[in-house]
């Protein structure tokens, strides 16, 4: 990537970036994190009143976060009598330690213990998702769950991104042995893989106050095929700085490795939302800074 275009791109107010002539994809601008959750649960609640009333079944790809929409998405549900019975949710990712293995239950980075405190519990019986409709992605599933995938159409993924826009936990690969193309990425599938250094450092400032010895090394990921399988894709960010690169990239960058959200630009139809706090740059709001 050329720094002279990223720095062009991070110059561009969060204001104008909506209606910018040079934006690849298709972004919604939200004031702050709760009106993101709102908007974030309607979409899927949108897709499951839909196929409830035709009588089909909904095939969601859902993340562990942003965690802003967990708690609208389940108070609509439970207030409007929502049946989830229908609902088939395939689990995007989650961490493990440095030998392949889940976490413990109580970790922060256990995406399961998570989801199921935050996303499940607390949703009226009658209406819950069933288990065996709950597909978690792990080591010794990672077979069963790309032959669901591949049995029918996903209906809408939900997700965010990384520091280095990452879907799922579709990480930009950056060993100096084994570098991929854009295209090798796109066809990429469910793996393990060790996780960045960057990825590493990032979640130990947000979650650990610095401490990157306690964030999982590893991590099992549905690759960006599966992804973008689904109908329409939808990510989200409410997290300011640590996004706020990456989102410029995704929406003025051609499709490249570095940054696999810019993938999504190939998409039918891929939405990218983000809050004011996220969607500001430094570099926008330093007009006197000269980087070249």
């Amino acid at each position: 990537m050329n720094p002279r275009d990223l720095y062009g791109w991070c110059r561009i107010p969060a204001g104008d970036l909506a209606g910018h002539p040079q934006r690849r994809m298709s972004f919604r601008l939200v004031n702050d994190s709760a009106e993101m959750g709102r908007v974030m649960a309607c979409e899927l609640l949108d897709v499951i009143r839909s196929r409830n009333a035709n009588r089909l079944a909904t095939r969601a790809i859902l993340p562990c976060g942003p965690v802003s929409w967990l708690r609208p998405f389940r108070d609509e549900v439970n207030a409007q009598s929502i049946s989830l019975r229908g609902l088939h949710v395939f689990h995007m990712d989650e961490c493990l330690d440095w030998q392949g293995r889940l976490l413990p239950q109580g970790h922060p980075y256990n995406f399961r213990s998570f989801m199921e405190e935050n996303f499940y519990k607390g949703i009226r019986s009658e209406l819950a998702v069933p288990q065996e409709q709950r597909h978690w992605l792990t080591p010794e599933t990672a077979l069963e769950i790309s032959q669901r995938l591949a049995v029918a159409p996903v209906d809408i993924a939900l997700g965010g991104w990384g520091q280095d826009g990452h879907v799922a936990y579709n990480q930009a690969r950056r060993h100096p042995f084994s570098a991929v193309t854009v295209a090798d990425l796109a066809q990429s599938t469910i793996r393990i893989q060790e996780n960045n250094l960057d990825t590493i450092l990032a979640l130990a400032q947000r979650t650990f106050g610095g401490a990157y010895q306690f964030v999982p090394p590893m991590s099992i990921t549905l690759g960006m095929s599966e992804c973008m399988t689904a109908r329409r894709v939808r990510l989200f960010s409410d997290t300011g700085a640590w996004k706020q690169t990456a989102l410029r990239v995704a929406l003025f960058s051609e499709p490249v490795a570095e940054y696999p959200i810019t993938l999504l630009q190939t998409h039918t139809d891929a939405l990218l939302t983000a809050t004011l706090e996220t969607a500001r740059h430094p570099i926008s709001e330093n007009p006197q800074w000269q980087l070249f």
